[in-house]
Order: C-alpha cells, then sequence, then structure tokens
C-alpha cells in the first residue's frame, strides 16, 4: 500500500477548531512539521479537509 508525505505549511492561527483538531489528528503539531501516513480513505477525507493546509506527496515504498 502506497504512504503519503503530509506537511503542515500554513499556519493554524485564526482558523476553525475543526481543522486544528483535525490538523492534530493527522499527527501535525508546528508549521512545516511532516508526518508519513499510510493511503486510506479516513487519511484522504482528513487532508481534504485541511488541503488548504497542507501538501501531499506520495512516497514509494
Amino acid at each position: 500500500m502506497a504512504k503519503l508525505k503530509i506537511t503542515l505549511t500554513r499556519s493554524l492561527i485564526g482558523r476553525p477548531e475543526d481543522q486544528r483538531a483535525t490538523v492534530a489528528a493527522l499527527g501535525l503539531r508546528k508549521t512545516n512539521s511532516t508526518v508519513v501516513k499510510e493511503d486510506s480513505a479516513a487519511i484522504k477525507g482528513m487532508v481534504r479537509k485541511v488541503e488548504h493546509l497542507v501538501t501531499v506527496e506520495t512516497v514509494a515504498e
């Protein structure tokens, strides 16, 4: 299964609480922090909700 490299590129200042919670659930804390997650429907949905705050790359296994 593919993996996604997710990087928080925009600040959470002034963002709604649900977007902050989604970013935290992805495991991102500070701007420019990066996590690698399994590519699943749940993760894709979370990324879609905050796509204006993150950048996503596909990582080859």
